[in-house]
């Protein structure tokens, strides 16, 4: 069994403020989504029940494209996306490995997922 490390991170100006408890090994996703590709958003998925705000839920704003089943939310004051909830994973949030105050506690290994071919890709999630 892995061992569990809780992790905290927000956007840049700290108003949206997270912590979430998650595998010290994990695996995530690099996407070439239309929206992922133009941030270079590296997906940490985190089931709900391992995620909390801590601050900033009113100053969230949501952006919905396409099928509107991925919720993506973006602090109203910087801007940044530090986590949404993807259609992908209805029940857990991405966390965008970027926005960790100390990613460097995780092994973190990657894979890319086509994200611009998501119907054929998905099944592979």
């Amino acid at each position: 069994m892995t061992d569990k490390v809780e992790v905290k991170g927000g956007c840049h100006c700290s108003t949206i403020r997270f912590t979430a408890v998650v595998p010290q090994q994990v695996k995530t996703l690099l996407c070439n989504c239309s929206m992922c590709k133009v941030t270079n958003y590296e997906h940490l998925i985190v089931p709900h029940e391992n995620f909390v705000l801590e601050s900033g839920k009113d100053n969230l704003s949501s952006y919905q494209f396409g099928t509107k089943k991925a919720e993506h939310l973006f602090c109203k004051t910087c801007g940044v996306k530090s986590f949404y909830q993807p259609r992908s994973h209805p029940h857990a949030f991405s966390i965008h490995v970027a926005t960790l105050d100390h990613a460097g506690l995780l092994d973190i290994s990657s894979e890319h997922f086509d994200g611009q071919n998501w119907e054929q890709a998905k099944s592979k999630l």
